[in-house]
């Protein structure tokens, strides 16, 4: 009753009331969207679905070493020797752990989930989020995780924000990671041109794409891959 009164008073004035969506469709590009009642962005809900999701594949390795061995080598071709690089949702650590063994550098991993605590050289971090001592000291950040944004934008000005001028973020990206493959859990979808367009837009000459790297390994990845590539993003 109420709301049928409010509606009708509404539409006196020209108003009407609607649903907020929770996701935004754009040709190319899906992104699903956390919202609480009043409108204002649900946090606690996005993070426990990345927490819930961790800890039911806490098993499952994305990565393949032999694809972190290929870009290391592509690291120091470019950047020379890093120092310091972080890997983003890395859920059981492989990543940065095969960098440490590839590059002899300090290398950490973040992942949202108290699970990190289990695992070496790895944080419980939104990788949203920096800290004050990884400003413009970076030399490389790498993630198969960009798909797990709430806002892609802000997420990569942040990573790229971490890197020293010339560092790399390098960001691995699949068939899997199309618009129709978006999820609660895997919230940001993009094809590929939409990806490089959407990483050229927001780079506003701060950063670009420097080269798109065909993953040369895909034994570990699951079976219905398409195309797989890594999307070498360089600071100015």
């Amino acid at each position: 009753m109420i709301k049928e009164f409010t509606k009708r008073f509404l539409s006196r004035f020209g108003y009407e009331i609607r649903k907020i969506p929770n996701r935004i469709e754009r040709p190319g590009f899906t992104l699903y969207r956390f919202i609480k009642k009043d409108g204002t962005f649900d946090y606690e809900k996005y993070k426990q679905i990345q927490i819930d999701g961790n800890k039911s594949k806490i098993d499952w390795v994305w990565a393949v070493e032999e694809n972190i061995a290929f870009l290391s080598d592509y690291i120091k071709k470019i950047s020379g020797q890093p120092k310091f690089g972080i890997c983003h949702g890395t859920r059981n650590g492989k990543e940065q752990e095969w960098f440490r063994k590839y590059l002899h550098c300090n290398v950490i991993g973040t992942e949202i989930s108290d699970t990190a605590e289990h695992f070496p050289h790895t944080i419980q971090w939104d990788f949203h989020e920096t800290k004050p001592e990884w400003i413009n000291a970076t030399d490389f950040i790498y993630s198969n995780s960009f798909d797990h944004s709430y806002n892609p934008h802000k997420c990569l000005n942040a990573w790229i924000n971490c890197l020293k001028t010339g560092g790399l973020c390098i960001i691995e990206h699949t068939s899997n990671n199309e618009p129709s493959m978006a999820t609660e859990l895997d919230p940001f979808g993009a094809d590929l041109v939409q990806i490089l367009y959407l990483i050229t837009r927001w780079g506003e000459g701060k950063y670009c794409v420097r080269e798109l790297l065909e993953v040369p390994v895909k034994k570990n990845l699951l079976d219905n891959v398409g195309y797989a590539y890594f999307i070498a993003v360089q600071k100015l």
